[in-house]
């Protein structure tokens, strides 16, 4: 992690579980680190968590992912007070457990999660990129998945009023997103025209115990195998961590005795 210390990154959905053990942990790094949300000030309380000497590493700023405008203005003001991104964590995520496809008066939960999990992904990554490549800043792009975007989970024994549906189709989105950006990067130059050696890289846990959902309570996991949000930011510290000529594609990650 040495080579990140002072430089930024933006982390999305950042003001509870994977989004906060991820901000603490960059910040803890040596990393300056801003975090969106759409409630601001719970990043900032974010830093009562942290040792002293590193509280001024994160910062806050308000974003709500599904309204493009929002991106693109918040990108900028990083620019100008920052200098622009180094490392790009596509947190955000939306999903509603108890909502099917067959249901009349489903409309708005469907579209936002689809505007959250793929469009908002899309629109950071897009932001993002711009900053690395008008300073050909050989950066990192992180995309937070899931199991569900691999194969869609069988729950119904377990939880039977749970529902991947629409949820499931934006992770697999993302698992294509994922390797279309790839080779998209393997084309982009840098000022001197040589190989701007981008990372992209996907990470897929399976169930882990936060707020997302009241399906994820941890007294709704309490006999059901899950992870925790600081395991997940362990896996962004050790993507971020490896070489500059290595590029971990995909991290799936999955509790033990995992049956999903």
């Amino acid at each position: 992690m040495d080579r990140w210390i002072g430089k930024v990154a933006v982390v999305t959905g950042a003001s509870a579980g994977i989004g906060a053990a991820i901000v603490k942990d960059l910040a803890k790094a040596g990393m300056v680190v801003v975090g969106l949300a759409r409630r601001a000030e719970r990043v900032d309380d974010l830093k009562n968590d942290l040792p002293e000497d590193v509280r001024q590493n994160l910062h806050s700023a308000k974003c709500d992912v599904m309204n493009e405008d929002e991106i693109v203005k918040v990108f900028a003001w990083i620019k100008e007070k920052f200098g622009g991104v180094d490392v790009v964590v596509n947190n955000a995520g939306i999903i509603d457990t108890n909502t099917r496809l067959i249901d009349e008066g489903n409309s708005e939960i469907i579209r936002n999660t689809v505007n959250t999990n793929i469009l908002g992904l899309i629109f950071c990554t897009r932001e993002a990129f711009k900053s690395m490549k008008d300073r050909s800043v050989a950066g990192h792009i992180i995309l937070m998945n899931s199991i569900a975007g691999h194969a869609l989970p069988n729950m119904q024994y377990e939880f039977p009023e749970f529902n991947f549906n629409v949820y499931s189709g934006t992770k697999h989105a993302v698992t294509a997103i994922t390797e279309g950006l790839r080779q998209e990067l393997l084309k982009v130059k840098d000022s001197e025209g040589g190989h701007l050696a981008i990372k992209v890289t996907s990470i897929s846990p399976a169930v882990v115990q936060t707020d997302i959902t009241p399906a994820y309570s941890k007294e709704a996991l309490a006999n059901f195998p899950h992870l925790k949000a600081e395991d997940i930011s362990a896996a962004v510290l050790y993507t971020l961590g490896t070489p500059p000529h290595v590029n971990i594609q995909e991290i799936l990650i999955k509790p033990v005795g995992s049956f999903v």
